[in-house]
């Protein structure tokens, strides 16, 4: 399976910087069974390629995703924003994904039917 998985300008750009800090080769796309909902969005800078993993080539960036997550990931839209909550400037990547069927109360966790 091929996921259709886009990565917004913004996206690429902060997850080329935290690569270039890190000192990562490849950028982790994947999830936990954790939460309320079911699953987390769990990204995470990389030191080494699991040949098992699927790899997504982009724009310079290596993007990995477990072949076992393939599924949830179809569609997927991941975007960075900047945010200022209680008087605190947050940044974090969204994910946008068609199929998540819904999301907990504080939206850390989501369902898939």
């Amino acid at each position: 399976m091929n996921p259709n998985i886009m990565f917004t300008n913004a996206a690429k750009d902060y997850i080329k910087k935290v690569l270039e800090k890190n000192k990562g080769v490849a950028f982790r796309l994947s999830v936990k069974k954790t939460g309320c909902s079911g699953y987390s969005y769990f990204p995470a800078v990389v030191e080494q390629i699991n040949p098992a993993d699927f790899l997504i080539e982009l724009d310079g960036l290596k993007i990995l995703v477990d072949p076992l997550w393939l599924h949830l990931f179809n569609g997927l839209q991941v975007d960075y924003l900047e945010e200022e909550k209680s008087g605190l400037k947050q940044k974090r990547l969204q994910f946008n994904n068609p199929n998540e069927s819904s999301r907990c109360g504080c939206g850390e966790s989501f369902h898939i039917e």
